[in-house]
């Protein structure tokens, strides 16, 4: 979920979108020019704009095979972290020294956060996609998939035109329409973008101070608290109630030490500070303490793995240690995974789409039947969870 600036708001709430999902595409973009006339753009920049206006069955394909989400938090951050992008991060962060001090001081958001997303979404720059990007948001906008996230980003890439940041023809990126170095959907670009650089443009592209300023302006919009860390590796006593483990669950951090739970290196933070327990395969896996700024990682990307690996490699960008893997339990293979959501789900469990991946609404739900059948509930689903139902 992205911030919309106000006068996409005003837009949206101006009355009903006329382009609807789905049917002939050259119907919906058509629909599309009506409305962003109706908006109050001149009727030849609307033109100028959708002249080019391709459907990339590319962007769907891409949209349909994010396999890599499936794969388990162990195997997926160590396919993602490695030592060369350790050393390159680091040395990237004593390159921008200067554009990160300027970063914790305006924005509060710490280095590593920014080193880990910049590495994650394009290699530091160096992969940032080809895909035309206003066909990527239309081709999305028209699939009924999530028309609703998509659409808002076309009225921005209109808006950005007219600025004269950003062409139709040239602009290009990810497959879902990020731009730049950290991959900012056009209307982050138009609520957060920085001239960091002091040229006298937003170029997310080329320019790493303004991706690395804007994208501190957008974490500390979307709610990042100054200051404060994200996540902590520790170590769980045996004894602990497993079922207040999970993101869905809070206590403070001094009720957290009070049941046996430590910092495997350095301190935990302030006993006042609300945080959850995460397990991300299990109470026998790694164990990890997100505190309040670790939410604020969903409003950027809401896949959980994604969103632990990102803050994990964050922390090691500025020192943690490697994880301790432990020994966890087998899990299940992607069949096995829809399964098993089509069990939760007949017994009335909201698990969203039966996808084979291990979300947030599929974890509540392993918890809660874990619980009720008297397995450890760790939100870690097994294959004797799976028989037991």
């Amino acid at each position: 979920m992205r911030i919309f600036p106000f006068f996409l708001f005003a837009l949206l709430a101006a009355g009903p979108l006329h382009a609807t999902c789905g049917g002939s595409f050259s119907t919906f973009v058509a629909a599309f020019k009506t409305e962003a006339i109706a908006a109050g753009y001149a009727p030849e920049t609307v033109e100028d704009f959708f002249a080019s206006a391709q459907q990339d069955q590319g962007v769907l394909r891409a949209d349909r095979s994010q396999g890599v989400f499936q794969k388990p938090f162990i195997e997926f951050s160590r396919r993602l972290i490695s030592q060369n992008r350790i050393d390159r991060g680091r040395r990237n962060a004593t390159r921008y020294k200067s554009v990160f001090d300027r970063i914790e001081a305006e924005y509060g958001v710490s280095r590593g956060v920014l080193l880990a997303f910049w590495a994650f979404e394009t290699d530091f720059g160096a992969i940032q996609g080809d895909f035309n990007t206003l066909n990527a948001l239309l081709t999305l906008s028209h699939d009924c998939r999530r028309p609703d996230l998509f659409r808002p980003q076309v009225l921005a890439a209109l808006e950005l035109y007219q600025r004269g940041d950003f062409s139709p023809t040239r602009t290009t990126g990810a497959w879902a329409g990020e731009i730049g170095m950290v991959q900012m959907l056009p209307s982050d670009i138009l609520e957060s973008g920085i001239d960091g650089d002091g040229d006298g443009h937003v170029t997310l592209k080329t320019s790493a101070a303004d991706a690395l300023m804007s994208g501190g302006r957008m974490l500390a919009a979307l709610g990042w608290r100054a200051g404060e860390p994200w996540l902590q590796e520790v170590v769980i006593p045996g004894s602990l109630d497993l079922s207040h483990t999970g993101i869905n669950h809070t206590k403070t951090v001094a009720a957290w030490a009070a049941l046996g739970v430590m910092a495997r290196q350095g301190e935990m933070a302030a006993g006042d500070l609300q945080a959850s327990l995460i397990l991300p395969q299990g109470h026998k896996g790694p164990a990890f303490i997100a505190y309040p700024n670790f939410n604020v990682y969903f409003e950027w990307n809401q896949s959980f793995v994604y969103v632990l690996t990102a803050a994990y490699f964050a922390t090691r960008l500025e020192g943690a240690t490697v994880y301790d893997a432990g020994n966890p339990n087998p899990g299940l293979t992607g069949a096995q995974m829809k399964a098993l959501q089509a069990k939760l789900q007949d017994r009335g469990h909201d698990v969203g789409k039966i996808d084979g991946i291990l979300g947030a609404r599929t974890r509540r739900a392993v918890q809660a039947e874990q619980v009720r059948i008297g397995l450890p509930a760790d939100a870690w689903p097994t294959a004797a969870l799976l028989s037991r139902l």
